[in-house]
């Protein structure tokens, strides 16, 4: 299947997709140099999609019950979707970043499910514990995917919702993030009508109802999964010190003096973190991360 792009060959489409990866061993998503797997699950059942892409166009094939809910996505995943309207007035570090990223488009997945897990699991803990820990649960409770990759699918709801909350320990998950999980899969129907509703204000107060599922899950969550260009991970440890080093020269910032500087961005906060990300902004470290001690080890 060839898909027909305006723009394609100028457009970055690693940097678009490379949100749906969680760490270079997710089992779920293979990366090749201009081309991408990834398997899931679709309201039709398990698929994997490979797109590849080069000074031809892009071309996507498709494999599994949920092969043809899968090609139909693609120019969403590669974000054709998204209507970029530019910024004509900010801070200087905005509008440098854009200049230097003209093709910084937000896709989206529509798998909520698949999009919120490895998010819930990276609650309170290190970048590298989350993505161990999704790794192990991905290939534990994971069915192998169609298709020629030997790619591994999500958990599927009715697995995770089961298990004791001590049965994550063996992954390195705690009672509150297990809770968190099997919530989330408890609520994959309310996930799969959100995703089909494309509602992003509603998504968001249906979240925010779910127990464990606070506003940093939320904010992780929407881009991804519906393409929100507004979505900020309120809470995040090394968010606010990005944005308030980059736009006001503070080493240190907390939540609300982050949404006081986007603020002029409202409505496409998410775009703005995502440029200043891109153009290699990061705060100051003054000391070492924090270790986490795996549960085994308790």
């Amino acid at each position: 299947m060839t898909i027909d792009l305006l723009d394609a060959p100028g457009r970055d489409f690693a940097r678009v997709l490379r949100v749906h990866r969680t760490g270079r061993f997710d089992p779920t998503v293979e990366v090749e140099p201009g081309g991408w797997w990834w398997a899931t699950l679709t309201p039709h059942g398990p698929g994997t999609l490979h797109i590849w892409w080069g000074s031809r166009g892009v071309d996507a094939e498709a494999w599994g019950d949920g092969a043809s809910w899968l090609l139909d996505r693609v120019c969403g995943l590669l974000g054709e979707d998204d209507r970029v309207v530019p910024f004509t007035s900010g801070h200087p570090q905005v509008l440098a970043a854009q200049r230097n990223h003209p093709d910084l488009r937000f896709g989206h997945s529509d798998r909520l499910y698949h999009t919120m897990l490895p998010i819930v699991i990276g609650q309170r803990v290190t970048t590298r514990e989350a993505r161990r820990s999704w790794t192990q649960l991905v290939r534990a409770a994971g069915q192998p995917a169609p298709g020629p990759r030997p790619l591994r699918l999500p958990p599927e709801p009715s697995v995770l919702a089961r298990q004791p909350y001590w049965w994550f320990h063996r992954f390195g998950i705690e009672r509150h993030r297990a809770d968190a999980l099997r919530t989330v899969a408890a609520h994959a129907a309310l996930l799969d009508r959100l995703d089909q509703a494309g509602d992003i204000a509603a998504a968001r107060t249906d979240l925010a109802r779910l127990p464990g599922i606070g506003a940093w899950t939320i904010g992780c969550s929407l881009g991804p999964a519906l393409g929100d260009a507004d979505a900020v991970a309120v809470g995040d440890f090394w968010v606010p010190h990005q944005v308030c080093w980059a736009l006001a020269g503070e080493a240190r910032g907390s939540d609300e003096r982050m949404l006081e500087l986007l603020e002029p961005y409202r409505g496409q906060r998410g775009r703005a973190v995502a440029l200043l990300a891109a153009d290699g902004w990061r705060a100051p470290r003054f000391g070492p991360g924090q270790r986490i001690i795996p549960i085994a080890s308790w």
